[in-house]
């Protein structure tokens, strides 16, 4: 009896977390793949974004980052363990626009969702189409964009959806490398003028010290967080910048001792 009551605690539902930003303590998960084979993705998982906070997740693939927004997203329910968190939104890796809408269209979606009128949602989505270099492609049709034109409007669809959490997956994974640069630049801009709490998933280390206050490495699967690193830097900061080459430089050797 004991032993139920001690796993009805560790399963129990997830709190609202107003006000706290995003909290994951002891969280386990698994699925069943197409064999139905049970895949551990995550396995005691613990970690915390306080509001405004950046927290960036580096890992190899396959290790259950994917997973990790989900369950913040209230996609997925935990196994196991607690997730705490304010309404937060996810930008998938794949950019999912409707073909039939246009790009802006696409973009201000939340917007339309949420009441606004036609006219005021495509307003809104065009000013931040400009900060984005997409000016001009306001009515293009998905199919008429770059693969990086596309991952942009995505972008904005996310920011437009007024969440206070941006659980962001591979954001910038489909851009080139100057571009790349510029949406880090412009995304460090932005959440000084509008703060938020974001969880970035990413594969670049450079962009996690870059952008992030802290950067939580993931072992490879069933995921487990292997080591923290506190970016205490002043921003907008420089791949150049010795502290950044430094804490990259730690980071993938953290990530290479939990590859073993």
């Amino acid at each position: 009896m004991q032993t139920q009551e001690k796993s009805r605690e560790r399963q129990a539902p997830r709190a609202s977390g107003a006000g706290e930003g995003v909290r994951l303590e002891d969280v386990s998960h698994a699925y069943r793949d197409r064999r139905g084979t049970k895949v551990q993705a995550l396995a005691g998982v613990s970690l915390r974004a306080p509001r405004g906070s950046v927290l960036a997740v580096v890992g190899p693939s396959g290790c259950g980052k994917t997973t990790l927004l989900e369950l913040i997203c209230k996609l997925q329910e935990p196994d196991v363990g607690a997730v705490v968190s304010e309404p937060a939104v996810l930008m998938p890796q794949r950019d999912l626009l409707l073909p039939w809408l246009s790009a802006v269209d696409n973009a201000a979606l939340a917007l339309r969702i949420g009441g606004d009128a036609r006219g005021r949602a495509r307003t809104r989505g065009a000013a931040l189409f400009a900060e984005l270099g997409l000016a001009g492609f306001e009515q293009a049709r998905p199919h008429e964009l770059s693969g990086g034109m596309r991952q942009r409007v995505a972008f904005v669809r996310t920011l437009l959806s007024g969440k206070p959490v941006l659980c962001l997956d591979e954001p910038f994974g489909a851009l080139d490398a100057i571009t790349r640069q510029e949406m880090q630049e412009w995304l460090t801009g932005a959440l000084v003028r509008e703060p938020r709490t974001v969880v970035l998933v990413t594969h670049d280390v450079e962009e996690a010290i870059v952008l992030a206050d802290r950067v939580a490495v993931v072992s490879p699967r069933p995921g487990r967080v292997v080591a923290e690193l506190t970016v205490d830097l002043p921003r907008p900061r420089t791949r150049t910048n010795p502290s950044v080459v430094a804490l990259r430089e730690q980071a993938l050797h953290t990530l290479q001792l939990g590859a073993r």
